[in-house]
């Protein structure tokens, strides 16, 4: 009542008339745009026009996803590997090494004429969200065992270098005080194409990365001059010193 008053002060009367217009197209607003995107009409005031807090009265909407672009793709099998599935229990061989996989119970392979489909089980959401990546992981098995994965590093520093031992280990001279000597890990292959490069082969993708990832931790690109270890394809950025 003190609002009303100080507006009849200050404007006059205040004219219903345009208030309860200004009611009705608002609630014809509401109304619109709740058939729209799927809600339930709230409630307007008569007075202000205002729509009222109430969540009770909205009804959510479940989107449904649609087929993952990656998941449907289907797994090409080279003539050079070869595969055995059992029980979601994947074992694929070639050329280059074994390796294995079991699937989980939401994922069901279709088999084809050189190549292997990964299906939903269901449309939980686990099946949903795994879909594309079991795939990948398929993929990246068939890949490694036919061609293998390779990460080359690069070496940036005055005196840095890379060299392997007699022993099968990696040694690395990265401006410490002494050297840095990494075991290679099975299945894994090191070479030191020159005294700063460095290649990572092998038929696992996840052991590739991973080793070289050690590498490069052991002295990562500093952010002014770039010294460091990186990948051969990584963009470091320098930062720009103080000026004197």
């Amino acid at each position: 009542h003190r609002q009303h008053f100080r507006n009849y002060v200050r404007k006059g009367p205040v004219d219903h008339t345009h208030t309860a217009h200004a009611s009705q197209m608002a609630a014809m607003a509401s109304t619109s745009l709740s058939a729209r995107h799927g809600y339930a009409p709230t409630r307007v005031t008569a007075r202000t026009g205002v729509k009222a807090a109430s969540s009770a009265s909205r009804v959510p909407v479940r989107v449904v996803a649609g087929e993952s672009r990656i998941g449907k793709a289907p797994v090409l099998i080279p003539q050079s590997v070869t595969y055995t599935l059992a029980d979601n229990l994947l074992k694929v061989k070639g050329p280059k090494g074994e390796l294995e996989m079991q699937f989980p119970d939401t994922m069901i392979f279709v088999e084809s004429d050189g190549a292997l489909k990964l299906n939903k089980a269901s449309e939980s959401k686990k099946a949903r969200e795994g879909h594309g990546l079991y795939r990948t992981l398929t993929n990246n098995m068939v890949v490694g065992v036919s061609t293998g994965f390779e990460k080359k590093l690069k070496l940036v520093g005055v005196g840095y270098k890379a060299t392997m031992l007699p022993t099968g280990q990696l040694q690395l001279a990265l401006g410490f005080a002494h050297p840095v000597i990494l075991d290679i890990p099975a299945g894994l292959v090191c070479v030191c194409d020159s005294v700063t490069a460095v290649t990572i082969s092998g038929y696992d993708k996840v052991e590739v990365g991973n080793f070289a990832a050690i590498i490069r931790s052991k002295r990562k690109p500093e952010p002014y001059k770039g010294k460091g270890v990186r990948y051969i394809d990584e963009v470091v950025l320098i930062k720009e010193g103080k000026r004197k």
